[in-house]
C-alpha cells in the first residue's frame, strides 16, 4: 500500500522543476495534491498529468505567494477543496543572481517576498489544519545557505533566513505535533538553474558554458542533481518512518557543501 494513501498535500512552486517533481512523487505514494504557482496554464497541465498518472486528485491553484493575500487565498481554497491538510511543501522561490554593487533593491525585496515571506505566511495560514492532522512541513531552501557567494547574495541570505525559520518552527512543531524540516538542494538541472547561469554570466562577463564549467569544477561533484533526487527525500520525510526526524537541514548536493 502506498505510504501516503489518504493524505493530502500542498506543494508550492509546483508548475515546473523541483516543485513539480515533489508533487508527482507524493502523488505516487497515494496523496491527493494541490499544486500552487503563478502560472495557471502550466499548473493545469501539471495537475492533469499527475492525476492521470497516479489516479489521485491533483488540483492547480494559481496564486501570487509574494503577497499575504495570495497566501491566505491559496490556504483557504486548499482546505476547502481537500477538507484539511497533512503535508505542506514550501518550494516556491525566484531569487536572482547578480553582482552586489549593481544589483537593485527590487531583487532583494522580491527574493524575500516570495521564498521567505511566502513560506512564513502560508505556513501560518495552514498551521491549524496541519496541527489538527499532526502533519508535516518541508521547506525547500538551497545549499547557498551554507556557502556564501558574492554572485548569489540574495539567494544565500533568503535560504539562510528560511533555515533559521525552519529550526525555530520545529520547536513549535514539538508542542503541536507537526514535523518541520528543510532540504537544501545543490546545483539541480531545472529551468531555474539555467536562468541563474544566464544571470551569473551577465554579471561576471563570462560565457554561459564557462559559468557551467566553473560551477561544476568548484562543486567537485560527480553529476548535477535532478528534481527527482529532491522529491525522493521529501517523500521519505513525509512518511511515518521519518517521524522522529525534526528540525534538521539536509543538503542534497552530491557532496558539494564544504562545511559541517
Amino acid at each position: 500500500m502506498a505510504e501516503l494513501a489518504g493524505k493530502t498535500a500542498l506543494v508550492t512552486g509546483a508548475s515546473k522543476g523541483i516543485g513539480r517533481a515533489i508533487a508527482d512523487r507524493l502523488a505516487a505514494e497515494g496523496a491527493d495534491v494541490v499544486l500552487v504557482a503563478r502560472d495557471g496554464e502550466a499548473l493545469a497541465s501539471a495537475a492533469a498529468m499527475i492525476a492521470s498518472r497516479h489516479g489521485v486528485r491533483a488540483i492547480g491553484i494559481a496564486a501570487d505567494l509574494a503577497t499575504e493575500e495570495g497566501c491566505v487565498a491559496a490556504a483557504d481554497k486548499t482546505v476547502a477543496t481537500l477538507g484539511g491538510l497533512d503535508i505542506l511543501v514550501n518550494c516556491a522561490g525566484d531569487t536572482k543572481a547578480g553582482a552586489f554593487p549593481v544589483q537593485p533593491d527590487a531583487d532583494w525585496t522580491a527574493g524575500f517576498a516570495l521564498k521567505f515571506f511566502g513560506a512564513v505566511r502560508l505556513t501560518r495560514a495552514l498551521w491549524g489544519p496541519l496541527k489538527a492532522r499532526k502533519g508535516t512541513v518541508i521547506n525547500i531552501g538551497g545549499a547557498a545557505a551554507y556557502t556564501p557567494s558574492p554572485g548569489f547574495m540574495v539567494g544565500g541570505a533568503v535560504n539562510a533566513a528560511l533555515a533559521h525559520f525552519t529550526k525555530s518552527l520545529s520547536k513549535q512543531g514539538l508542542v503541536d505535533d507537526v514535523n518541520v524540516n528543510i532540504i537544501h538542494p545543490g546545483a539541480t538541472v531545472t529551468e531555474r538553474m539555467e536562468a541563474l547561469i544566464r544571470q551569473e554570466a551577465a554579471a561576471s562577463g563570462l560565457a554561459e558554458d564557462e559559468v557551467r564549467r566553473r560551477n561544476l569544477e568548484r562543486a567537485g561533484i560527480r553529476r548535477l542533481g535532478s528534481p527527482e533526487d529532491i522529491a525522493e527525500a521529501v517523500a521519505f520525510l513525509c512518511s511515518p518512518r521519518a517521524r522522529h526526524i525534526q528540525g534538521v537541514g539536509i543538503a542534497i548536493d552530491g557532496g558539494a557543501t564544504p562545511g559541517l
